[in-house]
């Protein structure tokens, strides 16, 4: 099983750093071969194109805004489907859409494997001044994070089928 974990997000604009945060961190562990951690940052064409190479699984790690209190955390299976909306501006240099991501890949002939989000509810993001460093209440979140994703890459290496999508309060 060929597994990419993607670190999304800019480290000027607060609790967006969360996904850059939580592959920093993961790079410092010991995971199954087959499992590769890379913080993108906001290099969208990077990530577009590590994912044409075919990771079966790829899991992006992003400050995910859904309306719950800052630091709850998600783990979200995207759908497919959002290939085919309109495709608008594809991909942009300064920030990272991994929606765009998605459609840039299909626009390019390429199919992206299965897909996660583990996603952090942010109190901080961008700012006028800009803000580097996470929130207390997301980095907090870190940890249960790489929790959520060691137990998802564990299940998904021993064939545990479809982990349920679902949301945890930290």
């Amino acid at each position: 099983m060929n597994i990419l974990i993607a670190g999304i997000g800019n480290i000027f604009f607060g609790d967006d750093a969360f996904g850059c945060e939580v592959a920093a961190q993961l790079m410092r562990r010991p995971l199954p071969e087959g499992v590769r951690v890379i913080d993108f940052g906001i290099r969208s064409y990077d990530l577009a194109y590590a994912m044409m190479n075919g990771p079966d699984v790829t899991i992006f790690i992003d400050a995910t805004p859904r309306g719950q209190p800052p630091g709850t955390i998600y783990l979200l299976e995207p759908d497919k489907n959002i290939l085919d909306s309109n495709f608008g501006e594809v991909v942009n240099a300064h920030s990272m859409n991994p929606v765009r991501v998605l459609q840039l890949i299909h626009s390019l002939g390429g199919q992206p494997g299965r897909l996660y989000l583990v996603g952090c509810e942010p109190a901080i993001l961008e700012t006028e001044e800009g803000a580097m460093g996470l929130s207390e209440k997301v980095q907090a979140a870190v940890a249960p994070a790489i929790e959520m994703i060691e137990t998802l890459i564990r299940e998904i290496s021993e064939g545990a089928g479809n982990p349920v999508a679902s949301g945890s309060e930290t």
